[in-house]
This record gives structure tokens, sequence and C-alpha cells, in this order.
């Protein structure tokens, strides 16, 4: 049996790793190393790959800073949160203000002393990328359509930084990045109009708000027909190996989307399209072992 103290340990614990958003932070990290493996060093093998301690602290800095990110996005929203989410947002708030804020700076001193065991030009990319989300949290996150374009791009720069480290210039990850980059950019807008009573109620400028949320659907419209062409390329152009099976899915699930969308104007059905965006990121990550499946036995049999 715990005692109280260790409960109170326990859900304070859970109530950060909700902050910081844990679960998702070990999906991008699991992405920087599948992509790492499959995608940016294809041409290495797996022990120079798993075994790299320079991709290592840029992965964990990464980490670091995203989970930054999400502590600085918590304690302006905080608010928002108690009408949009409050069932999480009372988890969250068995962590002081004070205390997160603590972590947030801890966090981003380490993100910029792992980058710094890498490079001088992975301590400024860190610290840019750390100030980036800050200005968003701060300034931008209120602003339509530039918040949303800002937030798309942040949530994809981690792959960046190891994109920069082993300099692959293949055309296949930027029609890969544009994928992730278009989906992203539908889950942000998505979220608007999912949060759209909290962010009505404290004046928030975001796309629904400003443009209306027939508006919104339109530009929703455009984003999905848009994310069909670097499906289309990677399924028929690039050897994406049975990846393409993903594509063909996301295809399917961006048609049901758009169904579901015109019809939708609940918080609960916004809620049902967020997830169907959620699930082809995450899906995404997984099928990237599908790539090619006969490098990973011949990594396998090297390492």
């Amino acid at each position: 049996m715990l005692t109280r103290k260790q409960k109170h340990i326990l859900l304070k614990f859970f109530s950060m790793f909700s902050v910081v958003r844990g679960y998702n932070i070990l999906i991008v990290v699991l992405a920087q190393y599948l992509a790492s493996i499959y995608i940016l060093a294809h041409d290495k093998t797996l022990r120079e790959v798993v075994l790299d301690i320079n991709l290592l602290m840029l992965v964990l800095a990464s980490a670091a800073t995203i989970a930054g990110g999400y502590i600085i996005n918590n304690f302006y929203d905080s608010e928002k949160d108690l009408i949009n989410r409050p069932q999480k947002s009372m988890l969250d708030k068995l962590v002081s203000q004070n205390t997160k804020l603590s972590f947030y700076f801890v966090l981003n001193f380490l993100a910029v002393i792992m980058a710094s065991a890498v490079s001088f030009k992975a301590v400024l990319f860190f610290s840019v990328y750390i100030f980036a989300i800050w200005f968003y949290s701060h300034k931008l996150k209120k602003t339509p359509i530039i918040g949303n374009i800002t937030s798309a791009i942040l949530t994809i720069t981690p792959f960046f930084a190891i994109f920069m480290y082993y300099k692959n210039f293949e055309h296949v990850i930027f029609v890969h990045a544009a994928f992730l980059f278009l989906i992203v950019s539908m889950r942000e807008l998505v979220k608007d109009l999912e949060n759209i009573k909290g962010d009505l109620a404290l004046n928030y400028k975001t796309i629904p708000i400003v443009y209306g949320e027939k508006a919104s659907k339109i530009m929703l419209t455009i984003l999905s027909v848009l994310t069909l062409v670097p499906a289309y390329l990677l399924i028929n152009t690039y050897p994406v190996g049975k990846m393409v099976y993903f594509f063909y899915l996301s295809a399917v699930l961006l048609v049901v989307f758009l169904v579901l969308l015109f019809k939708s104007n609940t918080k609960t059905q916004y809620l049902i399209l967020h997830n169907i965006l959620k699930f082809i990121i995450v899906s995404g990550v997984f099928s990237i072992l599908l790539i090619d499946v006969n490098l990973l036995l011949n990594k396998l049999v090297i390492l």
C-alpha cells in the first residue's frame, strides 16, 4: 500500500507528465530514430545510428526543448484550458506554476548543454528553437494563420535537427516533410475549431473566430487536397516500399475526414476529426518500418 505522501508524489509525477505531454515526446523520439535509420541515414548500419552519441544528444535536446515548450504553452493557456479541458487542467494544477517554470528553465538549459556536445551550430539551432517556441506561445499563438503556420513549423522542427546533422538532401525527404507539415497544419486548425469556446472567451484571434467556421472548413478541404499531392508522389515516384499502404490508408482517412468535417459543429465531433489526424501522424511514425523490411534485416545481421 502506498502512503499518502507517496500517492501525492505519484500524482504530481502524472501531473507533470500530462503537462509535458510525455506520450507525444516518446513518439517524437521514436520518429527521429526511425527516420534516421530508414530515411536520413539509410546508408549507415544500425549500430552506427543507434550508438551515435551525437544523434542521441540531438534527440535528447529535442525532447527537452519540446517538453519545455509544452510547459510554457501550458503556462500561457492555463485559463483557456480550464474552459476547453477542465479535467486535464485540474490534473495539471497539481504542480504549481512556479515549479513548472523552474522545470522550463532547467529543461531548456539541459537542451543547450546537450546540443553543445554536438557542435556550436547545434547550440544556435536549439537556442533559436527555444526562443521561437516562447515567442509563439507568448505572441503568435493568438494570431490567425501566422500562429497556425508557426505551430506546424515548430512541430516538425526537431526533424530538421537530424536532417541537418546527416546533411541528406534527397528529394524524398522534402516530400515526406511536406506531407507531415500539411497533416500537422490540418490538426492545428481542427484544434482551433475544437477549442473555439475557450478561445472566444479569452479573446484569442484564431481562424474560426476571425473568419468563421465555414471558412475554416474550406481551408481544411484545401489542405486535405494538397496533402494528397505528396502522398501521390510517395506512392508513385519514390521507393517507399510497403509504406505505400500507409499513404493509401491516409488518403481514405482524409476522404472520411472531409465527409465528417462538413457535418461537424460540436466539440465532440471536432475531437473525432482531431483523432483521425492524430492517428495518421502516429501510424505514419510506425509505418516507417515498412519502407524496406530487408533493410532492417540486413542491419540486424550486421549488428
